[in-house]
């Protein structure tokens, strides 16, 4: 078998610059956990935190400037943390809106008091801003999506890993199930930073999205792990394991590349022409599938060829 590409040659490399990917997200979500009234590593949203949503429709397009003012308004106001985000609405639309400011804040009933500070500061900010939806989490329904969420989570884990235990031996099992808890790590770690630094909020659809970048993950490393399973019958005499991990790599990674390369393009679409209340989902999605693939390629293959070293040294010194 002819090899183009020598991956298990710069394995540590690899090890390496997984570690770099992963560290200042580790950190930020240590920070975070400190830092936050919540306690946890990112910012949660009002899907988990209870609370309420309003969105206010204006006539003119809000600079970053006007944004801090009004917040500084509401704060002093007596209007708990408040949340602002400019969205900004398509000229094509058939409307005089220009743009829409969301104000996400503590829970608070439809009609109260607060509700109406909000609305008063905002005509004095804005010409006849127009509240166009009102959306609200109770702070005891916020904690039981949070506990579902966890739930999720946990079960699909538990499934993944009993699968891959089943169909793989156990070196390789542990390689895509370690592969899976850096692709999640990075996904959490970089929102952990866009949290500290942008104010971005998780919710349930981030949820979602990690799920989602799990299963095609360990999808892609299945890939790699069945061809290297069918060539060690065919060559395991003729070549040696590290030889035969780097063809089958090199044989998977056209495949590899191309599927994720073309779910990109659509999330990349999504991402910059797709609405504002997605966006932060399918960011998500674009970093998990991005490192997904990375991490099959370079970083589980490499973690079954270094554990194999060691298993051929044990025999050897034995």
């Amino acid at each position: 078998m002819k090899i183009k590409l020598d991956i298990v040659k710069y394995r540590f490399l690899f090890l390496a610059l997984s570690a770099i990917l992963l560290l200042p997200g580790i950190v930020a979500m240590i920070y975070s956990t400190i830092t936050y009234p919540t306690h946890t590593p990112m910012k949660v949203g009002i899907d988990y935190t209870g609370g309420t949503t309003l969105q206010y429709g204006v006539k003119e397009i809000i600079s970053n400037d006007k944004l801090s003012d009004v917040r500084q308004k509401l704060e002093q106001g007596g209007i708990d943390n408040p949340y602002l985000q400019i969205i900004n609405i398509n000229s094509q639309q058939n409307t005089d809106l220009k743009s829409i400011l969301s104000i996400r804040t503590k829970f608070i009933e439809e009609g109260s008091a607060d509700q109406d500070k909000i609305t008063n500061i905002m005509s004095q900010e804005f010409n006849s801003p127009e509240l166009v939806q009102v959306s609200s989490v109770g702070p005891t329904l916020g904690m039981e999506l949070f506990k579902n969420s966890l739930i999720a989570f946990s079960l699909a884990l538990l499934g993944i890993i009993a699968y891959l235990t089943f169909r793989f031996q156990f070196d390789y099992a542990l390689s895509a199930i370690l592969g899976l808890v850096h692709d999640a790590l990075f996904v959490c770690g970089v929102f952990s930073i866009l949290g500290l630094f942008y104010d971005v909020q998780i919710d349930a659809l981030f949820v979602t999205a990690v799920l989602t970048v799990i299963g095609f993950s360990v999808h892609d490393t299945i890939v790699v792990f069945d061809r290297v399973r069918e060539n060690l019958k065919y060559y395991s005499k003729k070549m040696t394991f590290s030889e035969i991990m780097n063809a089958s790599i090199n044989q998977t990674l056209a495949r590899s590349i191309n599927t994720s390369l073309t779910t990109l393009i659509t999330l990349f679409a999504l991402y910059f022409l797709g609405g504002v209340t997605t966006r932060d989902f399918v960011l998500a999605m674009i970093l998990g599938i991005a490192v997904g693939t990375y991490s099959s390629i370079f970083f589980c293959s490499t973690l079954v060829d270094i554990w194999e070293d060691k298993k051929l040294s044990t025999k050897t010194a034995a």
